[in-house]
C-alpha cells in the first residue's frame, strides 16, 4: 500500500491539546489535514494512520497473548463459545461465519462482471477463521439489544487477558475517535458528528485466528470477500499477510501496512452515514505468495503459524439512529439509507452471515 500516504495524528493531537490549553493553533494546516482522511476515505475506503498512543510493542504483547489463545486446543477454546450472544462476545470457532459473496445475490452480480484479475478467491463455505470478540469500552446500561451488549468472556489461565485486551483495544478505539473527528471536518460536518454517535458502543476488538500450520497452501480463503459492517475498522499489523482490499475504483491491493502504522478501513454504517459518499470496503484473507514466505521463515525460527490479526471494530451505539447525516441528507442517494437503529441494522448484517439464527443460535451453513 505504498501509494497510500501514511496519515501522522500527531498534528491533531497537537491541536486538540492546544485547543484545551487556548493556545493559537495553524487551524488551517489541521483542516488540510481533515480534507486529506475524508478524501482518503471517500475514494479508497483504506487509510493508513500512524498514531503514536499506539506502538509496536503493544501490538506485539496483543500478538503473543493471542497467539497462546489460538494454539489451545479446541475443548478449551469452545468454553468460550456464546452463540446465544450472536458470538458478539467470546470465541467464535472456524466453519461458522458466512462470507457474504456466498450468500449475497447482488454482490455475487457484480464479481461476475467484475475482470478477472481483480476478482476475490471463490470460498467453498464457511470462514476458516476464528475470531475472538472482546468488549471496549462503556455500554449502555438500558438497551434494545442486549445480546450486542453483553459482558465479556475471559478465559481461564490467561492472567493479564483482561488487561492485555483492554489496554490495546483502548488505545485502538482512541484512534478510531480522531480519525472519525477528521473525517467529519474533512465532509463538512461537526467535529462530533460521528463520535457522538460512538459514544457507548458496542465497539469489539476482535483478532482472527488463522491456522496456517494446517491451511498453509496458496489460495486457502480464511475470510471470504465481504464487507465489515460496523463503523470503522482499525487493524494493527499481522506477522503474516494475506489480507486484499478493493478500492472505489474497483483495484485490487495486497496490504502492505508499514512497521508502526495502523489500517482503517470503511463499514457499512459510515456508508449509511454519509449517503453513499464513503462506501463499505471490500476485503479478503487468502493465502498469497508472501503469506508462504512469512510460513517458511516462521517455521525457521520456531514461531506460531497462526496468523493472528489485530482488529477492532468501530460500531455506531446500538440505540442510535443510523441515517445520512448533515448535508447528506439532501444526497439523490439518502432515499436509499432509511432511519434505522444501529442495534437493527446490525442484527439483520449478522443473520445474513450466520451469526444470528433462529433463537439467537446460528443455522447450519449450507
Amino acid at each position: 500500500m505504498e501509494k497510500f500516504p501514511v496519515i501522522d495524528l500527531s498534528p491533531y493531537l497537537d491541536w486538540q491539546k492546544s485547543v484545551d490549553d487556548n493556545v493559537n493553533v495553524n487551524e488551517n494546516g489541521i483542516r488540510e489535514l481533515c480534507l486529506e482522511v475524508s478524501r482518503t476515505l471517500k475514494e479508497t475506503g483504506a487509510l493508513l494512520i500512524r498514531d503514536p498512543r499506539c506502538t509496536v510493542e503493544d501490538n506485539d504483547r496483543f500478538l503473543d497473548m493471542m497467539e497462546k489463545y489460538f494454539e489451545q486446543p479446541l475443548e478449551f477454546k469452545s468454553m468460550q463459545e456464546r452463540p446465544q450472544l450472536h458470538y458478539q462476545v467470546g470465541v467464535t470457532p472456524e466453519g461458522v461465519e458466512v462470507p457474504r459473496s456466498l450468500v449475497d445475490e447482488e454482490m455475487q452480480k457484480k464479481l461476475k462482471a467484475m475482470p478477472r484479475e481483480v476478482q476475490p478467491a471463490t470460498p467453498h463455505g464457511p470462514d476458516r477463521k476464528w475470531r475472538y470478540m472482546w468488549r471496549i469500552g462503556p455500554r449502555p446500561s438500558d438497551t434494545r439489544f442486549v445480546e450486542l451488549n453483553a459482558e465479556p468472556v475471559v478465559p481461564l489461565g490467561f492472567d493479564q487477558w483482561t488487561e492485555t485486551m483492554d489496554s490495546w483495544g483502548s488505545k485502538m478505539i482512541e484512534a478510531t475517535k480522531v480519525v472519525a473527528e477528521m473525517a467529519a471536518v474533512g465532509f463538512g460536518l461537526p467535529k462530533d458528528a460521528f463520535t457522538s454517535l460512538m459514544n457507548l458502543g458496542p465497539h469489539l476488538l476482535a483478532p482472527t485466528g488463522s491456522d496456517l500450520a494446517r491451511y498453509g497452501e496458496k489460495g486457502i480463503v480464511f475470510a471470504g470477500y465481504h464487507y465489515d459492517l460496523n463503523f470503522l475498522t482499525i487493524h494493527g499489523r499481522s506477522r503474516f499477510p494475506g489480507l486484499n482490499i478493493w478500492l472505489r475504483n474497483g483495484e485490487k491491493v495486497e496490504v502492505k501496512v508499514p512497521v508502526g502504522c495502523l489500517l482503517i478501513q470503511t463499514g457499512k454504517q459510515i456508508e449509511w452515514l454519509t449517503a453513499g459518499e464513503c462506501i463499505a470496503g471490500m476485503h479478503e484473507v487468502v493465502v498469497t505468495d508472501r503469506t508462504l514466505e512469512a510460513i517458511r521463515l516462521a517455521s525457521e525460527q520456531s514461531r506460531s503459524l497462526w496468523r493472528v490479526s489485530s482488529t477492532l471494530f468501530a460500531h455506531i451505539a446500538s440505540d442510535a439512529v443510523l441515517k445520512p447525516l448533515g448535508h447528506f441528507a439532501d444526497s439523490p442517494l439518502a432515499s436509499m439509507y432509511p432511519p434505522m437503529c444501529a442495534g437493527e441494522f446490525v442484527e439483520k448484517e449478522l443473520s445474513v452471515i450466520n451469526l444470528k439464527g433462529n433463537n439467537g443460535r446460528p443455522s447450519a451453513p449450507s
